[in-house]
């Protein structure tokens, strides 16, 4: 068993958006409470109806949404010239269409998520330890988790966390089961840098060479609760 603390808290309203750090969040069945409860969906013929990503356009890191209240409440966002928008104003895909140049409209889901209603959770031993590799800063947003912990666990030992593995975070117990749980195999977000201005294609590469694509782990809640920057963190590896 390791032991350790949540030592930051991140939540992303709006699917592929910049999001915010937070101090406490709920968690339940569903995950995160607000996170990726939104999206931005194509319009453009070819892949009409399927959900806008960074995958298909980077400029969508230059947008950020938060939640102004709490997060059952439609999300804000703020545009890169600095303007603030609400969720509700009809002018909203207009704006965002133009500043991304792709036809869209908005989506709030049901609180799934594409990957399911599961929790990302990154290791500050690894980030650090992928650093030290990389030669070169990795800033932890690439990876857009909810939960970064400080765990006396050796860096990337999570690589190889297997089903049944349960993390005791503060009230909530996280544990990898069902699909799409266990070690993070990542996409090609991580290699944009967290604004999307540039792409560095070297860390994708690194992790798929040395890390078979791991970083982080996906889990579910197993009980709910609510957690909070500095709760005490226990983790039981399978």
């Amino acid at each position: 068993m390791f032991s350790g603390a949540v030592t930051q808290l991140h939540r992303w309203p709006v699917k592929s958006l910049r999001g915010e750090q937070v101090g406490a969040a709920r968690f339940d069945d569903r995950g995160m409470a607000g996170d990726r409860a939104h999206a931005l969906i194509d319009l453009r013929p070819k892949r009409a109806g399927n959900v806008l990503t960074v995958r298909q356009n980077q400029e969508l890191l230059s947008w950020r949404s938060t939640y102004r209240g709490a997060p059952e409440e439609p999300p804000i966002l703020h545009a890169p010239d600095g303007t603030v928008w609400s969720w509700t104003d009809p002018a909203l895909p207009t704006a965002l269409g133009e500043s991304l140049g792709v036809p869209l409209e908005l989506r709030t889901a049901d609180g799934g998520q594409d990957r399911g209603p599961t929790v990302l959770v990154t290791i500050e031993a690894s980030r650090a330890a992928l650093a030290n590799e990389l030669g070169a800063p990795v800033e932890l947003a690439r990876f857009r988790p909810n939960l970064h912990l400080e765990l006396d666990a050796p860096a990337f030992a999570e690589e190889g966390w297997g089903a049944g593995t349960t993390l005791t975070v503060g009230e909530v117990i996280l544990e990898a089961t069902g699909p799409n749980s266990g070690p993070c195999i990542r996409c090609a977000v991580p290699s944009w840098d967290p604004a999307g201005r540039q792409r560095w294609p070297k860390l994708q590469a690194w992790l798929i060479e040395q890390h078979e694509n791991k970083f982080g782990l996906i889990m579910r809640v197993t009980r709910p609760g609510t957690v909070r920057a500095g709760d005490p963190v226990w983790a039981q590896p399978l």
